[in-house]
Formats: structure tokens, sequence, C-alpha cells
């Protein structure tokens, strides 16, 4: 590795990669700690992207051996079994094979000059007064510290580095545990369709999904604000009347667990020397859970804000600011609605979801 590093990425997810790729491509040197040993595992989200995300992001088309499948509906399931589907004329949505869907990304950054260092934990910050200069990491038991203009924190949940810089993190009174599993088959689904599955029964304050893949396999997993996600996974395999039957010749392939923040995003997203990207920054959908899209978005401008401040050779609160308010100008607003329709979903009771599936399905 080069000892001249203009940016450190923390985290070799699809956000730290994204926003070392957009700075390398400006002539920015930069490198990513990644604390696991390999890119893109263990997993940490199902992979379900918007097409159209993608296409605003120059990602699209993804490599054939990414996607997993493609749809262009969704059916909805009340927790007594209404049922509401909406279809599209095309694609709407893909799944994709999220370490593959990683490694990708890391692959086009290692292809525009960022360095890779891999079983590489950033354990602190190198901090000269309130600014930040760089990184001590932990690479297989052994410290050293990375010194650099600008630090961009994708580390995702753990808040280890918002800690360390006095920066409120995400809220945790709406995080939500999710577990997701893959099973070798899946009977009487629509192949291009995803199914949702509501109820406090099953999923409590948020919702079960089933997603079929080309080769059929299927993704299926829940997140749960209350209870272990595992149990309640078990009896959604196992007991919910209509997705059980569907499910009850299949064994898992699989399995992972996940933290989704569904807060909206922490109130700060800078310091001096520091950005903050993706899950870290909780720059998630509320509603969906959905993080991938909106936190690409995000290390994009964080990484054209990178090569800003290190062409300016400012990285004061002042200049690292822009960052914050370009991303908020694209996206905060939808984020602020889903934080009050999460709210609004989460009061709901079974027997008011019902009613709602219900004269949606009316209304079709």
């Amino acid at each position: 590795m080069t000892n001249e590093i203009d940016a450190v990425v923390v985290g070799g997810g699809p956000c730290g990669s994204f926003s070392a790729l957009t700075a390398a491509k400006l002539g920015v040197k930069v490198a990513v700690c990644e604390e696991h040993e390999s890119i893109g595992i263990p997993t940490h989200c199902i992979g379900h992207l918007n097409l159209n995300g993608l296409k605003r992001l120059g990602l699209h088309p993804l490599p054939k051996s990414v996607v997993e499948n493609e749809f262009r509906g969704v059916t909805f399931y009340s927790p007594s079994g209404r049922e509401f589907s909406i279809r599209f004329d095309s694609p709407v949505t893909c799944a994709v094979n999220r370490e593959l869907f990683d490694k990708h990304l890391a692959d086009l950054a290692i292809r525009a000059g960022v360095e890779y260092r891999l079983a590489s934990r950033v354990e602190s910050l190198v901090l000269e007064g309130s600014s930040v200069k760089g990184v001590v990491i932990n690479r297989r038991g052994l410290k050293e510290t990375l010194s650099s203009k600008i630090i961009i924190d994708a580390e995702g949940v753990s808040s280890v580095i918002l800690k360390k810089a006095g920066l409120q993190s995400l809220d945790r009174s709406m995080v939500v545990n999710a577990v997701h599993v893959e099973m070798d088959r899946v009977e009487d689904v629509e192949g291009d369709s995803v199914e949702v599955y509501l109820g406090e029964k099953y999923a409590p304050g948020f919702f079960a999904w089933i997603i079929p893949k080309l080769d059929g396999t299927a993704k299926i997993g829940l997140a749960t604000k209350a209870g272990n996600p595992k149990r309640h996974l078990h009896k959604f395999l196992h007991d919910h009347p209509i997705a059980s039957p569907k499910l009850d010749k299949s064994k898992i392939l699989n399995q992972s667990f996940h933290p989704i923040p569904l807060g909206g995003p922490i109130p700060k997203t800078y310091h001096h020397g520091l950005l903050v990207v993706g899950d870290a920054a909780s720059q998630v959908k509320p509603t969906t859970g959905g993080g991938v899209i909106f936190g690409l978005l995000c290390s994009k401008i964080a990484g054209e804000v990178a090569y800003e401040a290190i062409k300016t050779n400012d990285f004061s609160e002042r200049f690292l600011s822009r960052y914050d308010y370009r991303w908020r100008a694209l996206i905060e607003f939808e984020l602020a609605s889903m934080r009050r329709l999460r709210k609004m979903l989460n009061g709901l009771s079974d027997e008011r979801i019902d009613k709602l599936i219900e004269l949606c399905a009316r209304l079709e």
C-alpha cells in the first residue's frame, strides 16, 4: 500500500467501495480498510434493488452473474390472509447476489486505483485537536496508524467512529433485527413477483418476505422490532397459513442476521476531516429498510466532496458541510416522509392493516 494516502474509507461494503471509486476516478489516492477477510462476506442484506436507482448510479446493467432475478410485481398479504397485488409492464426491481455485487463494486474501485486492506479493523481515529487526521487499524493482531487527509466512514451500524468523533449516532429505538435465509425450493409463487407478509404475529414492527430466484431457490426472511428474529422466522416458515405450504418441502441453505436502522438519518454527517455514509449515517428507507441505492447516491456525493476538499486543501467542518447539504437536498424529504409513514404503520393494529389491504384490493 502506498504511504501517501489522500483518503481512507472505513468499510468495504457497497457504500465504502462506491465512495472510494468516485474519489479515485477524480484522482484521489484512496485506501479502503475492511475488517473481514473477504469483500461481501458476511452478507448484510437481501439485495433487493431498484432498477431505476441502479441506472441513476450508472451501474445498470449489472453483470449477469450478479443478478439473481428481476421483478415486475409485488403481492402484500395482510395478517388475516387478504392480498393485494401490484404489477408493472416491465421489471422495476432485481435481486442480486450480495457477495458478488459487493465484489463487483470493489473490482470497479480497484481498477480505478483504490487499494484494499482486508482483515483490517479500524479501532480508533487519529485526532489533532478536533480534526480527524487518520485511523488506527488492527490487522490480525498488529496495530498500525494510517495518516490521511480525510476519512469516509462507511462502517455500518456499529457507530464506533461516530462515537470517537463525538457525533450523534443513529436512533437505536427504531432499529429492527433482521434474519435472512436462502431455501432450496419454493412452490406456488410467481417467479417475477416479490411477496410481503404483514402482521404482529410473525414480524412485529416490520414484515416478512419471499423473494424467488431464477434457479428455483428463494430468499426468505423478516425483521422484527421485538423478540428473537430466528424464532419469528421459524414460526413463519412452519406456521404461517399462506407462506408455510409454499416452503414445507424446502430446506435452509444458509442464514444471516443484520440490524436495519429505520429512524431516518443522523443529525450531522460530517466533522473536521470526516464524512459519514450509508448505514452509519442511517441513510436507509424507514418504510422498506432498503439502504443500498440511497446509500450509494450519498456515497457518490461523499467521494466528490472528498475530492473537492483535497483539491482546495480544506477539511474544515464548514467546507465538508457541503456534503451534508447536497445529500439532504437529494433525498432527505423522501426519508422524512418515509419515517412518518413507518411510524404510522407501526401504530396500526392487525385489524386495521387487514382493512387497509382489503380497501387497496377493492380499488385495484
